[in-house]
């Protein structure tokens, strides 16, 4: 007996829907299902420790400047940007009807999930795809579905269905576009995962600011006491590694909210960046990825010994691991944790100036918050060489924003003022040189430096002003030489220093200009 969605069979749902299934039709599958599904269909191989391997193809990462946005009843309230672009409901309507008919004569996967950990916020996914290791992908990073869920919405995924941009007015082949008006996201011309939940990202950051939830790019952890701790930060600055802390619990690695009740996780599941991935400094991560079921996609495995060579990145420098919450040891149990004590910002400062901790005020928090100062890192979007390319990602999650930045800033500035929360600006990135000339701060540093703050080591500890950044930086910290502490001291020449410095100070005025709402509120 088919099940059942809103009194409808399933089959009845898609025709409503305008989907006619003319081949098999796999309803509700397990994960175990999916995974050897995946075999059999040869999507993707299984490494010795029996996770499974898939390739992803044309796009190793995200596409930027594919995602678009169709708001007829809502147009004015989006902000759109390069990254967020218009779409007509006649353009969508015409590349929905492909997709449409593209998956009836497939078999096709689908599952009704949910997202947000919080009941009261939940919100139900119904999603078909063409593959069976996106549906267990699906399986790994959202949640299941529970009967009582405020709002519904469907989601078409078909790697293999290509948009014709002649004709469809799209920017390339792919094409990740969320139907605000008919609550439909649809996707198609790009295997790699991650678009599936930044969509789905981007469409909580829609929702659920006015239910006075602020949506967060950031990982969140909870310690012992009680205590919350936020990693905001692009991905591979940091955000995931540094959550994974087996001194800590882990609430999740990547998205979450903040309501009147405190942080809880949007996801079930996790999606990790393991480029060079070390079990003697990632061990969290290295345990999930290496256990049957969990996703690894480009990676390049030994075809003999079915042993993965995590520093191999001939195929992209955005290898990914996608692995459920119940595969990690720490996971906080509970749906909602607390307040957050401590904000970390997550900047991979490619010029090599940036102290490695600084303590913001709250015109600071919205300041840097806005600015989003950090750099793309290798390979997470299309385009995206080796090298890191120093960007302005507002609220550090630029590409995921349907709403002006200002709206989330002023959420997060309200909640940090009203639950006393202290914020910290944490460079990941370079120190002693720029890229290509300096070295990457040391994780084992950064988890010390961060571990001093969350057990208030530094509350006390004497500040010294920044000369460049108006940043207070500790004098002193626990088992940190100072040369690390204070970068212009681990520079050749103060002279090298001041100038890197005086560039990105530059890049700061200049990215001051695009973001006139901040001068609007009388923030220097």
């Amino acid at each position: 007996m088919p099940e059942q969605i809103d009194g409808l069979s399933t089959i009845a749902y898609l025709q409503q829907k305008g989907i006619h299934p003319y081949g098999e039709l796999v309803i509700q599958p397990k994960s175990t299902e999916l995974a050897e599904e995946a075999l059999e269909r040869q999507e993707g191989v299984v490494s010795a420790a029996g996770a499974l391997i898939v390739l992803t193809g044309k796009f190793t990462g995200r596409a930027p400047y594919d995602k678009y946005i169709v708001a007829d009843r809502d147009r004015n309230s989006i902000w759109w940007s390069k990254t967020t672009k218009c779409m007509s409901a006649s353009q969508y309507a015409q590349i929905r009807g492909r997709l449409s008919r593209h998956l009836e004569k497939r078999k096709i996967f689908f599952q009704q999930l949910s997202i947000c950990q919080a009941p009261q916020y939940k919100v139900k996914l119904n999603l078909v795809t063409e593959t069976a290791w996106h549906a267990l992908f699906a399986r790994h990073l959202f949640l299941p579905n529970s009967a009582d869920i405020r709002d519904e919405y469907l989601i078409l995924h078909a790697p293999s269905c290509n948009a014709h941009p002649e004709t469809d007015g799209t920017s390339s082949t792919a094409f990740i576009i969320l139907n605000l008006d008919l609550k439909e996201i649809i996707i198609g011309g790009t295997a790699y995962a991650g678009e599936l939940k930044k969509a789905v990202f981007t469409l909580l950051n829609y929702i659920l600011p006015a239910r006075k939830v602020l949506p967060m790019h950031c990982s969140a952890t909870v310690g012992n006491a009680g205590d919350v701790s936020l990693f905001f930060g692009l991905s591979g600055t940091g955000n995931t590694t540094l959550s994974s802390d087996p001194n800590r619990q882990l609430i999740g690695d990547d998205e979450h909210g903040w309501s009147d009740e405190g942080i809880f996780n949007f996801e079930g599941g996790c999606y990790a960046k393991t480029i060079r991935l070390s079990k003697e400094y990632e061990p969290i991560i290295w345990d999930a990825v290496e256990q049957p079921n969990a996703i690894l996609e480009n990676v390049i495995l030994d075809s003999k010994t079915g042993i993965i060579n995590y520093d191999d990145n001939r195929l992209t420098e955005n290898t990914r691991g996608a692995y459920p919450l119940s595969s990690i040891p720490n996971v906080y149990p509970g749906e909602v944790a607390g307040h957050p004590n401590h904000i970390f910002f997550l900047s991979a400062d490619a010029y090599g100036v940036l102290p490695p901790i600084s303590r913001l005020d709250l015109d600071q928090m919205m300041y840097y918050f806005l600015a989003g100062f950090t750099s793309k890192l290798g390979g997470t979007e299309t385009g995206l060489m080796q090298a890191p390319q120093p960007t302005f990602s507002a609220c550090f999650a630029s590409p995921f924003l349907p709403r002006p930045p200002i709206v989330y800033t002023e959420m997060l500035a309200e909640r940090v003022k009203k639950h006393k929360t202290t914020c910290w600006l944490i460079n990941t990135g370079w120190y002693g040189g720029s890229y290509g000339k300096g070295k990457r701060f040391p994780l084992p540093i950064t988890r010390t430096i961060i571990q001093s703050a969350i057990q208030n080591e530094l509350a006390d500890a004497p500040m010294m002003t920044d000369p460049y950044f108006g940043l207070q930086i500790p004098k002193t910290c626990p088992n940190v030489a100072e040369n690390y502490l204070h970068p212009w001291k681990s520079w050749h020449t103060l002279r090298e220093y001041e100038e890197q410095a005086e560039k990105l100070l530059a890049a700061f005025r200049e990215n001051d200009k695009t973001l006139r709402f901040m001068q609007a509120r009388g923030l220097s």
